[in-house]
């Protein structure tokens, strides 16, 4: 098995989509069952509120693990990878490895999996019990074994130390902590930078940590609600800042900001890097530092402004992004310069046409 760069990507991407369903149908469900049963639902043993809140609260707690160590052994072994993934995921959510055990035990399945397909040598009369058999059983004994043995305990340590290291963060070091998260996330408008944090944010929230979560969740609606700001700014103040394309990309930032489509502002930051860039990223750590010391908490993986209520002080999210879009567009505003009437009618980048013709004409001559 041949590991690299974009090899590891793939099949992390792989576990990713197969574990965001998972994620975002029990989140749901459990935010819902605490919407209307209020925090106490959680001692509750009966009841259809308390069942919707249980659904919820075994996806989250029991199915994430497996579900993504299965995913990513699939998309390293095929087949013979999904039994093993589902068995030894199990086994890291029991010694509290978590995410990051589920990631690195679905590799060594894939490891040990595709070692015995390739060097297991079997009469023909006994070929069929490779996938059924042979395969399943000895790499979920092994891979068992090691992961509560030699490799889990490590990974359990570490995940043990991070858990507590944020959950005794200072209100100061809350804000620097929320900044960070918040300043990554609004970086590339959905790029590979803000899916890494995603990845970080959805590995924290599976552990019951539902800060960072916040943060990311508050960068991929400030940019677009931060262009809306910037456009309602230069109207009021006639200063001409976008082209006449830009204005109709502006008008998809409203739906795409409710839906947390962050990719409705890169035609923004094509046009204009660095100021577009600049100010997401300044508003989105303030907003992501805001909502940590105000305990703002994100259950869900994705759903945009339809899934606040099911936040932790979702009307501090409300003003955090509030805050976040202002100081996002109004950094546009002053940082964009005003462009003539060519520029807005063919572009930025648009260059008089007489003038042209007359290097043209000078250079010939």
């Amino acid at each position: 098995m041949k590991l690299n760069i974009t090899t590891i990507k793939k099949h992390v991407m792989t576990g990713i989509s197969f574990m965001i369903p998972v994620v975002v149908a029990s989140g749901l469900c459990q935010a819902l069952g605490i919407l209307i049963g209020g925090p106490g639902i959680k001692e509750a043993s009966s009841g259809i509120i308390w069942m919707i809140y249980k659904i919820g609260n075994l996806g989250l707690s029991t199915l994430i693990v497996p579900v993504i160590c299965a995913a990513i052994s699939y998309s390293i072994c095929d087949r013979p990878g999904i039994a093993p993934g589902l068995i030894v995921g199990l086994v890291c959510a029991e010694i509290k490895a978590g995410f990051l055990g589920g990631v690195v035990a679905a590799f060594l399945i894939g490891f040990v999996v595709n070692w015995m397909k390739q060097n297991l040598k079997l009469p023909e009369t006994m070929k069929g019990m490779m996938p059924i058999l042979i395969i399943p059983f000895f790499s979920t004994l092994i891979c068992g074994l090691l992961m509560f043995t030699v490799v889990g305990a490590p990974i359990t340590m570490f995940m043990n130390a991070l858990t507590g290291f944020l959950e005794n963060l200072s209100t100061g070091s809350k804000f620097v902590y929320g900044a960070v998260m918040g300043s990554i996330s609004g970086f590339d408008f959905g790029g590979p930078v803000n899916k890494t944090m995603s990845l970080y944010s959805t590995a924290m929230m599976t552990e019951g940590i539902y800060g960072p979560k916040a943060a990311h969740f508050l960068a991929g609606m400030t940019s677009p609600f931060g262009i809306l700001v910037a456009w309602c700014l230069s109207k009021a103040f006639k200063k001409p800042i976008f082209t006449n394309d830009e204005k109709e990309s502006v008008k998809a930032c409203l739906p795409m900001g409710v839906c947390m489509i962050t990719e409705s502002v890169i035609p923004f930051a094509m046009n204009d890097l660095w100021r577009v860039v600049l100010s997401s990223v300044v508003g989105s750590a303030v907003g992501g530092g805001l909502c940590l010391i105000w305990g703002v908490g994100v259950p869900v993986a994705h759903g945009g402004l339809f899934v606040v209520p099911t936040f932790v002080n979702p009307m501090g999210f409300v003003a955090a992004l509030a805050i976040s879009s202002l100081i996002c567009g109004t950094m546009i505003f002053v940082l964009k310069k005003r462009l003539t009437e060519k520029q807005i009618e063919y572009g930025t980048n648009y260059t008089d046409a007489k003038s042209d013709e007359v290097a043209e004409v000078n250079i010939e001559f």
